[in-house]
């Protein structure tokens, strides 16, 4: 159900479209209505409509006017007016559709066609943005750049198991094997990694906390699941252990 608001000064244009909207389709519903562009105003900044109908000609306050005091436009606009020479100012305030008055049926279904096309593309896009970062959020899947012989190389967390220092090089080894060598200081490599799931162990090693299968206590030892056997140093175990 589209959720409209529609903002016009004549009581009995109000009164007219909402009628026309409510009796159209079923599948939209006024959920607000004003004659007081201020007071539609106050309401737009606490609430976001699937649409707006707005009025061009208003005494204290022009269409086009309102437009530009919207602090929230995450939705469509559509303009009502009995003047046809505001088509083009219309289009330049990036208005959805352009309404005649009194409005005809079949143009109605139109922009109500528009709004539902607007409202479906903004509510994909939506999802896909809060799916890219609910799966980047989670940290086994967040992705790191690193910039190697001329290219750059993503890699998800998840396939590094740790970084060795070699003075003014790195070293990451995948846990396919593979090793990257990095002309870059094992603290510039630290922090391209997330803090939630690598930890800088040794002086000399960043660690995937995923990666651990056992903590040698004794011989202050990590073993990570590809056997690797990492040092601990004494700086770094009890902010080590406090992770674990």
């Amino acid at each position: 159900m589209l959720q409209a608001v529609i903002v016009d000064d004549e009581i009995k244009a109000l009164q007219s479209l909402t009628w026309e909207l409510t009796n159209f389709s079923d599948e939209i519903n006024v959920i607000a209505s004003f004659t007081n562009p201020h007071d539609a105003l106050d309401f737009l900044e606490k609430n976001t409509p699937d649409c707006l109908f707005l009025d061009i000609e208003m005494p204290t306050m022009d269409g086009f006017q309102f437009i530009q005091k919207l602090t929230n436009k995450n939705f469509p606009v559509v303009i009502t007016t009995a003047y046809n020479q505001y088509a083009l100012k219309a289009i330049k305030n990036e208005a959805l559709d352009y309404l005649l008055k009194p409005i005809d049926t079949d143009d109605l279904e139109e922009t109500i066609t528009k709004i539902k096309k607007f409202n479906n593309k903004n509510f994909s896009v939506e999802k896909l943005e809060m799916a890219m970062l609910n799966f980047n959020s989670r940290s086994i899947h967040k992705r790191i750049t690193l910039n190697t012989d001329g290219k750059l190389l993503f890699l998800e967390s998840d396939e590094i198991l740790y970084a060795e220092s070699d003075g003014n090089y790195s070293t990451i080894f995948l846990t396919d094997g593979q090793k990257i060598v990095l002309t870059k200081k094992l603290k510039e490599v630290n922090e391209l990694l997330p803090s939630d799931s690598f930890f800088r162990i040794h002086n000399s090693y960043i660690i995937n906390l995923n990666k651990i299968k056992e903590f040698l206590k004794t011989d202050g030892y990590v073993v990570l699941k590809s056997n690797h056997k990492i040092p601990v140093s004494r700086q770094k175990k009890s902010d080590f252990l406090d992770l674990l």
